[in-house]
């Protein structure tokens, strides 16, 4: 939003001979509403040398902001965006105060001046612009460029002189009669009230430092400069109330500055790629990221005020405090303690007021030899130095960023000569720019390692000294800590340095910006799956999700009724998962499945081959099932080749891990899902009472509300897939000799099955179990439990049973926390 300032020097000279208000603001939008046949009489009504005048007639186009206010006023601020018209209405009031009725005619005003930031900019706008003052002036009143002199000459001598805003000085003198002032603000730069206009720019010719500033950004100074023009204005004897309109000259609830950028904040302007003056912004005039700061006295002056303390004058201290967190019920003095410790304020009392003050260096009087008094010390003056082992010369400042996201970060200064490894560490809940935290850590080394010298004297009992106050001392400048009054002034300072308080040009840099994106569904899945390293909840169930673009983080929430939910999880990391493209037959667990390559399309990440060491030691896990379905198949591979963007093919695999051989069914179709195990995925917590109850889950953006339109609903019932044991192996039959069948089979275990050095796989259930179902003819004719891996099955049970050849034996192994798991089957014929 720019502002523009007209100024009107005389207030007592006569109307302007051309341009008149009219009673209808703008006839134009009068005669463009009405009928044709109204325009076309309008228009027919005007005389050719009507006709060639009403482009140049403004008050018939003006709107109504555009027009200058009734009555007596010196000063008129148009406010509007980006093509509200605001140099239009300038340059037609330039016209309004230098022309006569007649082109050779004197106006009201002789001598303007035309003000930009620049000259550039004045010229190009002001003059020369589409909307300026040579575009709206008609052929015969039409002022001519005089390059050399910077000014516009009218047929009728009046003088329009353009300026730039960094030759304030070149208005002097002049008297000009009106001025079309463009622009007002102030940069973010030490000093900046020196000199408003100047700004720092190395793709610009104007740019330069106001006077005696150090470049060290500064938005305070923007700030107080904000403050002193709202304030000189909301007093009355500066801004009187008109008796015509019965408003104030300049209505200060509608004051706009130089300069708020439409680009958002801090996109703009940590956002380099984008937009190449970002690096401007941090001494430039920039609003953006700077109007919500509070001012350090008034913050301690609220702090105060809540804790009761009335007698309090923080007029002595500046700084701009960003953001601030309390958790409430602090005490005054823990609540200021963090801000005293990073600005470098000391709190003084003195005659019974509370006085708070930044710490410059400079001394408040010098102390010499015949000042002194003797006391109890052998020595008039006595100069201490603490041992280096008390001084720490690593410094780590824990601080919210004020220009990132508001992220916790941390900054570290250490001094070159420092051996040790030891490291203060402090944490202040302020919101702070890089270079302000950088500055404050390394305020802190230098005063640590200045203050090791140490001086303590004795005064007379009339010496005006007090804590806080700073004496020069031989050349050395000591803030006086502790003062006793006990018959003597016995005194105790530490050695400061005036250096330590100067502000020094910083690079502030901002952290690269997240990624906005839109909150959008993702693709998620609740998944029940095996142990996979046998540490986990074998009852929960897992959930993944990912999406193109991320949104960051997803929160995971969940139902038992569809209405009390709770939150469950959040999953920063999308997973690698994606759409097979071909179908997977099934494969012989245990052995290469060296069938057609796996083709899948990833929604997100990429894949890798790995040798077979790596894969032996668990490399490339992924699950593959039916989408939403409730049956995953672990499998590995060694080989993943990219065959054309997102898609991949995925050879050599290793089928059924972690006993899924159990639930591998003949063909894995194409339109499958496919997930990576790697960090993704995540484990839920679920409580034993809650297994085989169907529970609605919400998978939405982590920064979204549980009923935001971008959720997923998911209905899953946990199985305790992890509980289930595996099925038997090596399963055998052989004839007794009499007609009936001696069988045989393999424990698998769940839990440390891997290790090789036990002389037999861990039972991993309370007790070692089987059930055995004898099916003929698709019947179930016999089911026994057992509790070694053998049985037999007779001829007496056979005809019992009314079994013949051939007929199925099925094992499964029992768990007394699941009860059977997946079977073994083998077809005796024989």
């Amino acid at each position: 939003m720019k502002t523009a300032f007209y100024n009107q020097r005389d207030s007592s000279l006569t109307p302007p001979l051309i341009s008149t208000r009219s009673e209808v603001r703008s006839g134009a939008a009068l005669i463009a509403s009405a009928r044709r046949k109204q325009q076309i009489e309008f228009i027919s009504g005007l005389s050719d040398d009507a006709l060639r005048g009403l482009p140049y007639l403004f008050d018939f186009w003006a709107l109504p902001h555009q027009v200058p206010p009734e009555g007596d006023w010196k000063t008129w601020i148009v406010m509007g965006g980006r093509g509200a018209g605001k140099t239009r209405a300038g340059a037609e009031w330039v016209r309004g105060q230098v022309e006569g009725a007649l082109p050779y005619d004197e106006g009201r005003a002789r001598r303007v001046a035309l003000v930009g930031e620049t000259f550039d900019q004045a010229r190009d706008v002001m003059v020369f612009g589409d909307s300026g003052i040579l575009a709206c002036s008609p052929p015969d009143r039409c002022p001519k460029w005089e390059a050399g002199r910077r000014r516009l000459v009218w047929p009728n001598g009046a003088v329009a002189q353009v300026f730039s805003a960094h030759d304030y000085e070149g208005l002097r003198g002049p008297q000009f009669d009106a001025a079309w002032v463009d622009e007002i603000g102030c940069a973010a730069i030490d000093k900046g009230t020196n000199q408003p206009n100047k700004f720092l720019d190395p793709k610009s010719s104007e740019s330069s430092l106001p006077k005696y500033s150090s470049g060290a950004r500064d938005d305070l100074i923007q700030m107080q400069y904000m403050r002193a023009l709202s304030e000189y204005w909301k007093a009355p004897e500066n801004n009187p109330v008109s008796s015509v309109y019965a408003s104030p000259m300049i209505t200060t609830d509608r004051m706009f500055v130089w300069a708020w950028d439409a680009r958002p904040y801090p996109i703009f302007p940590a956002d380099a790629e984008s937009w190449s003056d970002g690096e401007n912004y941090a001494r430039g005039h920039w609003l953006n990221g700077r109007v919500t700061a509070r001012s350090l006295a008034g913050v301690i002056a609220e702090l105060c005020a809540d804790a009761g303390v009335t007698d309090v004058d923080a007029s002595g201290v500046y700084g701009l405090v960003r953001g601030y967190a309390l958790e409430g019920g602090e005490e005054a003095r823990a609540a200021m303690q963090p801000l005293l410790l990073a600005f470098g304020v000391d709190a003084i009392e003195r005659d019974g007021v509370l006085s708070f003050r930044n710490r410059d260096g400079v001394a408040n009087r010098e102390i010499i030899e015949t000042d002194l008094a003797w006391g109890e010390a052998p020595s008039l003056l006595n100069r201490t130095r603490a041992p280096d082992a008390e001084v720490s010369g690593r410094v780590r400042l824990t601080f919210v960023d004020a220009d990132g996201d508001y992220e916790v970060r941390g900054s570290e200064g250490i001094f070159p000569d420092e051996a040790t490894v030891g490291v203060a560490r402090s944490e202040l809940p302020l919101a702070l720019t890089s270079g302000e935290a950088r500055a404050v850590v390394e305020r802190w080394l230098a005063e640590a390692r200045v203050a090791r010298d140490g001086v303590s004297f004795a005064l007379p009992p009339s010496a005006e000294l007090a804590a806080g106050d700073v004496v020069e001392i031989a050349g050395d400048s000591y803030r006086i800590d502790r003062v006793e009054e006990a018959g003597l002034k016995q005194v105790e300072g530490v050695r400061i340095e005036r250096g330590l308080y100067r502000s020094f040009p910083s690079d502030d840099g901002f952290a690269a910006p997240k990624p906005v994106v839109a909150a959008l569904p993702v693709w998620a899945e609740v998944m029940d799956l095996p142990l996979l390293r046998g540490d986990e909840n074998p009852e929960a169930p897992w959930v993944v999700a990912s999406s193109e673009p991320w949104p960051g983080a997803v929160a995971v929430y969940s139902s038992l009724g569809g209405d009390d939910w709770k939150f469950e999880a959040e999953l920063s990391r999308r997973a690698v998962m994606g759409e097979t493209l071909t179908d997977l037959p099934a494969a012989v667990p245990g052995l290469w499945d060296r069938g057609a390559g796996l083709e899948v399309r990833l929604v997100h990440g990429a894949l890798a081959s790995i040798d077979d060491t790596a894969l032996f030691a668990g490399g490339n896990v992924a699950v593959i099932g039916a989408p939403g379905g409730d049956v995953h198949e672990v499998f590995q591979f060694r080989d993943a080749e990219l065959i054309s963007p997102d898609t991949w093919r995925l050879s050599h695999r290793l089928r059924g891990q972690r006993g899924s051989d159990g639930v591998m069914p003949s063909l894995w179709p194409a339109g499958s899902t496919l997930v990576v195990l790697d960090a993704a995925p995540q484990q839920l917590d679920l409580p034993p009472e809650l297994r085989d109850l169907p529970r609605t889950y919400r998978i939405c953006p982590a920064s979204k509300p549980v009923d935001h339109n971008a959720f997923v609903e998911l209905t899953h019932t946990a199985k305790a897939i992890g509980l289930k044991p595996y099925s038997p192996v090596h399963l055998r039959a052989a004839s007794d000799g009499s007609g009936g069948h001696n069988l045989g089979w393999v424990r698998r275990g769940r839990i440390d099955g891997d290790n090789w050095n036990l002389p037999d796989v861990p039972i991993g259930e309370a007790f070692e179990a089987y059930r055995v179902q004898v099916y003929s003819g698709g019947t179930l004719r016999r089911e026994e439990t057992v509790t070694s891996p053998v049985w037999t099955y007779d001829a007496a049970a056979q005809s019992s049973d009314g079994v013949t050849l051939p007929f199925d034996v099925e094992i499964a192994q029992i768990s007394d926390l699941y009860g059977p798991g997946d079977i073994a089957r083998i077809v005796i014929n024989a």
